[in-house]
C-alpha cells in the first residue's frame, strides 16, 4: 500500500478546484459517519449477544442511574 503524508494529501487537495474540495469534504464526512454507524451497530450486536448469553441482567433506568451516580461519587474520593 502506498501511503502519503497528511501534508502531501493537503497539497493535493489544495490543487483541486473549490467545488471538488467541497465534494471531497462531504465524501470524507459521510464516510466517517458511516464508519461510526457501523461501529455502533457492531457494539450493539455484541451487547445483545452478551445479554442473550446471560452476561448482563435487566435493570430499571433508576437502578442504572443510581449505579452511575455511585461510580461517579467513588471517583471523586
Amino acid at each position: 500500500m502506498n501511503t502519503i503524508s497528511l501534508d502531501e494529501a493537503l497539497e493535493t487537495v489544495m490543487q483541486l478546484p473549490p467545488e471538488q474540495q467541497e465534494m471531497l469534504i462531504d465524501i470524507v464526512r459521510h464516510r466517517q459517519i458511516e464508519r461510526r454507524r457501523q461501529e455502533i451497530a457492531a457494539d450493539a450486536q455484541q451487547s445483545l449477544a452478551a445479554y442473550n448469553a446471560g452476561e448482563y441482567k435487566s435493570q430499571s433506568a433508576a437502578q442504572v442511574i443510581r449505579e452511575l451516580h455511585y461510580g461517579l461519587d467513588e471517583d471523586d474520593e
